[in-house]
C-alpha cells in the first residue's frame, strides 16, 4: 500500500477509535454519576483530571485498581482497545497495520508543581490491585491473569554477544523532554509543565547517567539523545519506533532497548506523589519497570519473556537496595517493546522528584540492571 494511503488509513482509524472513546466516555460519566450519587455527571468529571497520570502512572499503594467506568474515561480499557481493533478489521484476521501508533496517548495537562503540593511516598506492592509472589510485585493494568511463578520459570531468552562485537544496549527516550521539579539549585526554562528541551535537566540527563554506569561495568551502549516528543508529543511513539529500527539496522548486535522516562503521580486533590526513599542517607527516587503486552490487539507473542526479565531486574534492585524498585506495571500496549527480546520501559522517579534524586535512583538501577545483563553475555 502506498505510504500516503497508509497514512490516510491510519488517520481514519484513529478518528474512529477516538469517536468510540468519546461515546464510551459519555456512558462512563453517567455510570460515575450514578455510583457517586451526583445529580449530574459533570460533578464527578470535574475531579477526573486529578487522577490522570503520565505514561505509566500507577496509583499509590493501597488505592486499589481503577474501576472499569473510570478506566473508560482515562483511555485505559482493554475492552475499548479490542472494540477499536475489531472496528478496524482486525477481528477478521487482518494483520495490525505496522504504521499505526503504538499508543494513542494525548499529552497530559499537568498543573505547575509547588512544594506545598508534593508528598513523599515510598510505593510498595501492598494493598489491593497488586500480585505478589517470590519477592516480585506486579501492578496488572491488563485483562490478563498473570502467574508470576510460571513467568519466572519460563524465563527470558535474551543474550548478548561480547562488547567487542558491537553495541549491546540502546538507551533512548520516547518522551525526552520530561523533566523534574524545579527548585533554587536546579532552575531551567520549561517548554511545558515538568518539560524542557534543555538536556542538562530533562530525562536525557538521567539516560546519560545510566549509560555511564553501564559502560563502567563493561557493557557496550548507545545513548540516543533525540527529543522524539518535541515539538509534537502525540507522534512520539511513531517517531521513536523509526529511530529504534534505524539503530537496530545499523547495529544488529543490539539486543536490548531501554526507553527511559519519568512518571507523574497526581492525587484527586492535586497532591503530587514523589516516589522516594532514603538509601545510605541519600534521598533516592524509586524506579519502576513497565512491560507491555498484546492486550490492545497488536502482535506481541513474547511479552512474557520481557516480564521475566523485568522480574529478574526488580529482584536484583531490591536485594541490593530494598525498596528501590516500585512494583512492575503491566500495560495493554506494546510501547515498541516487540522490536527486541530485551526491551523495557523504565520510569525513574516522578515529576515531583528533584533531578538529584532521579540521578541517585538511576545510578542504583543501572548497577542492578548491569549485573543481570552481564550474566547474559556469551562466554
Amino acid at each position: 500500500m502506498p505510504m500516503k494511503k497508509q497514512k490516510a488509513r491510519g488517520q481514519v482509524r484513529r478518528f474512529l477509535r477516538r469517536s468510540i472513546a468519546c461515546l464510551l466516555a459519555i456512558v462512563g460519566m453517567g455510570m460515575a454519576a450514578v455510583t457517586a450519587g451526583l445529580p449530574q455527571p459533570l460533578g464527578w468529571l470535574g475531579g477526573l483530571g486529578g487522577i490522570q497520570t503520565a505514561m505509566a502512572a500507577q496509583a499509590p499503594a493501597g488505592d486499589g485498581p481503577v474501576p472499569f467506568w473510570q478506566r473508560l474515561l482515562l483511555g485505559d480499557s482493554a475492552l475499548l482497545a479490542q472494540w477499536a481493533a475489531e472496528s478496524a478489521g482486525q477481528a477478521q484476521g487482518e494483520k495490525p497495520e505496522e504504521t499505526a501508533p503504538e499508543e494513542a496517548e494525548e499529552e497530559q495537562n499537568l498543573q505547575a508543581v509547588t512544594p506545598d503540593k508534593i508528598q513523599e511516598k515510598t510505593i510498595s506492592g501492598s494493598g489491593s490491585g497488586y500480585v505478589n509472589a517470590q519477592g516480585i510485585s506486579l501492578f496488572n493494568r491488563t485483562e490478563k491473569t498473570v502467574d508470576l511463578e510460571a513467568v519466572a520459570k519460563g524465563g527470558s531468552s535474551l543474550s548478548f554477544q561480547k562488547a567487542e562485537a558491537g553495541p549491546q544496549v540502546l538507551i533512548m527516550h520516547t518522551h525526552g523532554t520530561e523533566s523534574y521539579a524545579r527548585d533554587g539549585t536546579e532552575p531551567y526554562t520549561e517548554t511545558g509543565v515538568a518539560r524542557t528541551t534543555d538536556t542538562s535537566y530533562n530525562i536525557i540527563r538521567v539516560g546519560d547517567e545510566i549509560a555511564r554506569i553501564f559502560e563502567e561495568m563493561g557493557l557496550n551502549v548507545i545513548h540516543d539523545r533525540e527529543l522524539y516528543d518535541y515539538p509534537s508529543y502525540n507522534d512520539a511513539y511513531d517517531k521513536a519506533r523509526a529511530g529504534i529500527e534505524a539503530h537496530l539496522a545499523q547495529y544488529p548486535t543490539i539486543q536490548m532497548v531501554l526507553d527511559v522516562h519519568r512518571d507523574a503521580l497526581v492525587g484527586t486533590d492535586g497532591t503530587v506523589y514523589k516516589p522516594v526513599l532514603q538509601i545510605d542517607g541519600v534521598k533516592t527516587a524509586q524506579v519502576m519497570l513497565l512491560v507491555g503486552t498484546d492486550d490492545a490487539g497488536a502482535s506481541f507473542p513474547d511479552w512474557g519473556e520481557h516480564l521475566a526479565l523485568a522480574m529478574q531486574i526488580q529482584q536484583q534492585m531490591n536485594s541490593l537496595w530494598p525498596g528501590l524498585a516500585r512494583p512492575i506495571t503491566l500495560r495493554t500496549a506494546r510501547f515498541n517493546q516487540q522490536l527486541t527480546k530485551g526491551s523495557l520501559l523504565v520510569e525513574v522517579g516522578g515529576h515531583g522528584n528533584s533531578l538529584e534524586e532521579a540521578l541517585a535512583g538511576a545510578r542504583l538501577f543501572a548497577r542492578s540492571a548491569a549485573k543481570v545483563l552481564l550474566e547474559r553475555v556469551a562466554q
